[in-house]
C-alpha cells in the first residue's frame, strides 16, 4: 500500500554537454533548504537533458544521408539527414507518417527511434542515452558516492500511445528499483484470482514526474518522488516484450 508520497520538480538550469548533472541536482536541492536527497528517494531524470550531459546531441549540418534516408525522407516528408540519424539509431525502420518514422531499437517501437528535435539547439536533435539503464545505475553509484544515500532512479520519456492523442511519461531505463510488479494470484474485489495483470510502476512514476516536467520550457528536468513504497532492486532493468507476443503488434500480422 503507498498511502501518500510527495513530488518534487528539480530546476537545474540549461544543462550542456559535459555538464555534472548530478552535481546540478545536489546543488539545486540545496539552494531549496528542504528537499535535501534522503534514503529510498527516486529520482527520475527526463532523457534529452540527460541524453545532452552525455553528448548525444548531435549537429544535422555534419549529417551526409545515404540513398535509404533520401528515400524515406521524401516518402515521409522528412529532413533526410534526421532520416539518417533515425537509421543510425534502429535496428529497423518499420514505416511511418509525414514527419515521423517508426522505427525498433531493441524491442522497442517508437517514433524517430527516439531522435528528437524539441529542446536542443536549432540544426541540432537529440538522441536517446546510448544505454538508460547503465545511465541510471551510474547517476544513482554518484548520488550514493556523494550523499552517502540509497536512492533509486528513473530515466524517462515522453511517449505518444496507439490510437490516443498527447503523450505521457514511460520508463526507459531504471537502476534500484523494481520496474514491473506481478499482481497474477491476486484476488480483485469480487475473489476471482488475477491471470496476467502486471503493473508498470516505473511508467507510472514517470507519468507522474511528467506532470511537473512539461513537455516546452518549463526547464524541470528532474523530479524526486519521496515516500512511494517501491521494491529495491538491485540490478533490475527496464524489460520489453518480443513483437510477436504482443497484443497489439501480434495482432497486426508482424513479420518481423
Amino acid at each position: 500500500m503507498n498511502p501518500g508520497f510527495s513530488v518534487y520538480g528539480i530546476s537545474t538550469g540549461l544543462l550542456q554537454s559535459g555538464d555534472d548533472i548530478v552535481g546540478r541536482v545536489l546543488t539545486a536541492l540545496s539552494a531549496t533548504g528542504a528537499h535535501e536527497i534522503a534514503d529510498n528517494d527516486i529520482l527520475l531524470f527526463a532523457e534529452s537533458p540527460l541524453s545532452t550531459t552525455e553528448g548525444r546531441n548531435i549537429r544535422l549540418a555534419d549529417v551526409v544521408p545515404g540513398q535509404e534516408a533520401e528515400t524515406l525522407g521524401k516518402k515521409y516528408s522528412l529532413d533526410p539527414r534526421l532520416a539518417q540519424v533515425v537509421i543510425d539509431e534502429s535496428d529497423r525502420i518499420l514505416g511511418g507518417i509525414p514527419g515521423f518514422l517508426l522505427a525498433s531499437r531493441g524491442n522497442l517501437v517508437l517514433p524517430n527511434a527516439g531522435v528528437d528535435e524539441s529542446n536542443a539547439p536549432d540544426g541540432w536533435v537529440t538522441r536517446l542515452p546510448e544505454d538508460a539503464d547503465a545511465s541510471a545505475a551510474r547517476i544513482r553509484k554518484e548520488i550514493r558516492e556523494r550523499t552517502g544515500k540509497e536512492v533509486a532512479v528513473i530515466i524517462i520519456d515522453s511517449r505518444t500511445h496507439a490510437m490516443r492523442l498527447g503523450v505521457s511519461g514511460v520508463a526507459i531505463g531504471c537502476s534500484g528499483i523494481l520496474p514491473i510488479t506481478d499482481e497474477r494470484g491476486k484476488p480483485d474485489l469480487f475473489g476471482h484470482e488475477l491471470q496476467v495483470t502486471r503493473r508498470a510502476i516505473a511508467d507510472s512514476l514517470a507519468s507522474t514526474a511528467e506532470l511537473l516536467m512539461g513537455e516546452a520550457n518549463e526547464g524541470v528536468p528532474v523530479v524526486l518522488v519521496r515516500g512511494y513504497r517501491y521494491t529495491f532492486a538491485e540490478h533490475a532493468v527496464i524489460e520489453s516484450i518480443a513483437p510477436d507476443e504482443d497484443l497489439f503488434l501480434g495482432s497486426l500480422s508482424w513479420n518481423g
